[in-house]
């Protein structure tokens, strides 16, 4: 276990490297940020009419727009994929990857959580600064911790939906049409662009059935309203489909697998 350990760890320390090296992407991503989050900001200060006490539905124009910024930097902190596993797949590099003395998605989950994380932290400190200077700073307590600690199950959960998305590319090569449609998901269903509080009562419990709510709305929601949000319930919720989904991606690994030995690469 150990040594499994010290070698996810150096994968993670390689992977931080190299997004160190890539400077002008992390000011195109920032730059992008701001925008999409100045939008958004206007919006909603349209939508409270400026008035930073009224409440609609348990939340604050202050609470919205931090929500924002959490929904925003989770979701642009999470490392494309799909593209990854069918580039491997096309070219054949998936042959060599499978005998290296780290397993193939222990591989891909080292890398995609330590980039995920990283491109968080550059994120969250970046619209930080809007939403400071638009509604002022953050006062939320207990639910930074709330944040953090749901964070890292949201990014599993991100990596699962993803690395079993992107292991379809072992039957059918080309993913990037499913990868487009679970993005969608997340960015609606998961609650993105607004907290599934907000929704009607009909979708809000189609949702409450659904994994996404676990990578973006309990971290966003623990953080702003740490007070109502049931947490314990939550890390259940994102311990379950942890689980469902790492047995669905090792059963795909694994016939995935078969079917590349039987056809010879």
């Amino acid at each position: 276990m150990g040594i499994k350990s010290m070698k996810s760890g150096a994968v993670a320390r390689i992977t931080i490297r190299q997004q160190l090296a890539y400077k002008t992407d992390f000011i195109m991503r920032a730059s992008f940020l701001l925008m999409i989050l100045y939008v958004f900001v206007q919006l909603w200060s349209a939508a409270y009419g400026g008035d930073h006490t009224r409440v609609i539905d348990g939340y604050t124009l202050k609470q919205i727009v931090w929500y924002l910024v959490f929904t925003e930097a989770i979701t642009m902190g999470v490392p494309a994929l799909c593209g990854v596993i069918e580039n491997d797949v096309k070219s054949g590099d998936i042959a060599i990857k499978l005998i290296r003395p780290l397993s193939y998605i222990g591989y891909h989950y080292a890398a995609y959580v330590s980039e995920a994380a990283f491109r968080f932290c550059i994120h969250l400190a970046v619209g930080s600064i809007i939403a400071w200077l638009s509604v002022g700073p953050p006062a939320f307590g207990y639910g930074w911790a709330g944040l953090f600690s749901l964070t890292l199950g949201a990014f599993t959960v991100a990596f699962m939906l993803n690395m079993a998305v992107a292991l379809c590319a072992l039957w059918v090569e080309e993913t990037r049409g499913m990868e487009f449609v679970l993005h969608k998901l997340q960015f609606t269903v998961g609650g993105m662009l607004l907290p599934l509080d907000l929704m009607p009562e009909p979708l809000q419990r189609v949702c409450s059935w659904l994994p996404f709510q676990a990578m973006l709305y309990f971290p966003a929601r623990t953080a702003v309203n740490f007070g109502t949000a049931p947490v314990a319930r939550q890390f259940a919720i994102q311990a379950f489909w942890i689980a469902a989904l790492a047995a669905l991606v090792t059963w795909m690994y694994r016939r995935g697998v078969k079917k590349l030995h039987v056809n010879g690469g």
